[in-house]
């Protein structure tokens, strides 16, 4: 079945509402020259999710990750991806392909740090934030308090947004509550590779935080943000 933009203009505002009554607190939608991974080469155009931390439960971070952060990061992974799940279905109902990306991902022991893409160099191309010094996504009313997940696609979606730019100036607070010095509080790239050690950070939250889910959370980078303008 041949369809127009206004048919594609509609199923995209479907998809939106979707996402929003599923509990997504941000969605974007963007078109990539080429696919931004070599596992689905034919899907061109992404839509980006993000679901919202609560404010109270970063509160509890200190020195330290606690142990409401852990289970509430956990729950917004596990969230985004059956929004990411059912956005997918969604489209392959209508005929296209969709490939639904994993909130919290890795490629294994050969590259643990890395995912099958990033989230946020998705989420800055649909114009929903930037990349901040710390490497993570920063959107403009939500700070870095967004967990992010991505669907990729054939369907002929089209970006909403324009892109921003990095809103960091001159702030390093990141940088300075990092325990274990991973963040450079350098401007970053698109994916934050060059201002952020994913190794160390690993390493660090392995070492200090076994106790609290064997070391694989902190957010103290999360909870410093002054963007976040916590209630």
């Amino acid at each position: 079945m041949l369809m127009n933009s206004l048919d594609f203009l509609q199923i995209q505002n479907e998809l939106k509402t979707l996402a929003e009554e599923l509990g997504a607190d941000s969605i974007g939608f963007c078109a990539f020259d080429a696919s931004p991974t070599p596992l689905a080469p034919t899907l061109t155009h992404a839509i980006s999710i993000g679901v919202k931390l609560s404010d109270a439960v970063l509160k509890t971070i200190e020195q330290a990750p606690s142990f409401a952060y852990f289970h509430h990061y956990r729950t917004a992974n596990a969230l985004l991806d059956n929004i990411a799940f059912r956005l997918a279905q969604k489209i392959e109902r209508y005929g296209y392909s969709a490939l639904p990306i994993a909130s919290s991902q890795s490629q294994g022991k050969d590259n643990p740090y890395r995912g099958v893409l990033p989230h946020k160099t998705v989420a800055v191309k649909a114009g929903l934030g930037f990349v901040g010094k710390s490497g993570l996504f920063l959107s403009e009313k939500f700070g870095s308090k967004l967990r992010l997940a991505t669907v990729l696609t054939d369907l002929p979606l089209q970006n909403e947004l324009p892109i921003q730019q990095n809103g960091c100036g001159d702030c390093n607070l990141c940088a300075k509550a990092c325990p274990a010095g991973a963040i450079y509080g350098e401007l970053p790239t698109t994916d934050g590779e060059r201002n952020f050690d994913p190794e160390k950070c690993s390493r660090y939250m392995k070492e200090h935080f076994q106790d609290i889910g064997r070391g694989s959370v902190c957010g103290i980078c999360i909870k410093v943000c002054p963007k976040n303008k916590l209630r």
